[in-house]
């Protein structure tokens, strides 16, 4: 399956994608800020880790030029620091940018030539239902989420005749390591009452569509946004 370069994978919804696409036979290369993590991450999947910081361009494209190839790139990297317009600050909002949005951009300059050299590869970013559904308060978050899904886009147009598919997965509701706080007590089933399906989302429910878009069953599968939230994105449910 070749090598899948993973970040944010040291804990949630990057961990989560680590093991699904170890499971499918990929070698996987864990980068995380944390590196403790990251080798946790990496010793539970036979994979590699790195510390990376992927707003640090020349350190992303440092991991890169250890790498002798790379088949797959999944861009989970991302933070957020929920504030109302008025009240965001400039360091946080040039924060969630640089992680959210740049990050992205330094990841995939480094390793899609990698992809190109080899002949081809998948790259998945992660969205959020944000994008879509937008709420009051969550600051730069939705904006920059919703800028992935463009720069996704883009990637497919530019990368597609090298072979290289570019896709987004959005998650809706999930409760992973990140997210675990909003979903004390019986706060899982109020926010479950809103979904479609009745529950809220894991995080294998993303990292099995990751997985399905980095694979070959997906080889005609480019330039897409694929929410998986149970259903939030397409309405209201019937009350």
């Amino acid at each position: 399956m070749g090598i899948a370069v993973v970040t944010g994978a040291g804990q949630g919804l990057g961990q989560a994608t680590a093991v699904r696409l170890a499971a499918d036979g990929h070698e996987v290369v864990v980068l995380d800020l944390d590196l403790d993590r990251a080798r946790e991450t990496a010793e539970a999947v036979d994979g590699q880790a790195h510390r990376c910081d992927v707003t640090d361009r020349d350190a992303v494209h440092a991991v890169a030029s250890r790498l002798p190839s790379c088949a797959a790139l999944v861009n989970n990297a991302g933070i957020w620091r929920f504030h109302s317009i008025l009240d965001m600050s400039e360091d946080d909002a040039r924060a969630v940018i640089d992680v959210n949005v740049l990050g992205v951009v330094w990841c995939t300059q480094a390793f899609a030539p990698l992809m190109k050299a080899g002949g081809g590869g998948s790259i998945v970013n992660l969205s959020s239902g944000a994008a879509w559904t937008h709420s009051p308060g969550l600051g730069m978050y939705p904006a920059t989420k919703s800028a992935v899904e463009s720069l996704t886009r883009t990637m497919a147009l530019e990368l597609g005749p090298s072979g290289i598919r570019a896709n987004a997965v959005g998650p809706g509701l999930v409760v992973s390591d990140g997210t675990a706080a909003n979903y004390q007590g019986d706060r899982a089933s109020e926010r479950a009452q809103g979904v479609p399906l009745g529950r809220v989302g894991a995080p294998g429910d993303i990292a099995d569509v990751v997985a399905f878009l980095c694979g070959d069953q997906a080889r005609y599968v480019n330039g897409q946004i694929i929410y998986v939230d149970g259903g939030i994105t397409a309405g209201r449910a019937a009350m």
